[in-house]
């Protein structure tokens, strides 16, 4: 397994999978994404500049929504690595292919966490417990 440290989050991913990271010096923010060979993907974004968890849980839906015309989503709370999380789980199509997607939002010291995990139809078999445990090793520090 490879890892990726920042900001007092940390998380652990397969070392197949491709590293891309964005940063982005005007809000202080950044992405990373990790891809699998087939079509699943995991991204985890720092958003200093939303004013919570919700707020970004509800920009993400509301940016997803207005992207695929077929959407379903459906609201999740729950506890990752011990904090709440608030986000959706939802259901699209695109290029005829099912997708899965499942979006996390929660508080860290260093402003709100974005997770989203991604897969198709097509390799949800073999890439959704990878995904799965992608989230399972997220640890964020929670003392200054």
């Amino acid at each position: 397994m490879s890892m990726f440290t920042r900001d007092g989050i940390q998380i652990r991913y397969p070392d197949h999978w491709q590293l891309e990271t964005i940063d982005d010096p005007e809000s202080g923010g950044w992405t990373m994404t990790v891809t699998s060979p087939q079509t699943a993907f995991f991204m985890m974004s720092l958003q200093p500049e939303a004013r919570d968890s919700g707020d970004l849980s509800d920009q993400t839906l509301d940016a997803m929504k207005s992207e695929y015309r077929e959407f379903d989503a459906e609201e999740v709370m729950e506890s990752i690595c011990g904090l709440p999380a608030i986000g959706f789980n939802a259901d699209f199509l695109t290029l005829d292919t099912p997708i899965t997607c499942r979006v996390r939002c929660l508080n860290t010291l260093a402003g709100p966490l974005m997770l989203m995990a991604q897969v198709s139809e097509y390799d949800r078999g073999e890439n959704d417990p990878a995904l799965r445990a992608i989230i399972a090793s997220l640890n964020v520090d929670v003392d200054e």
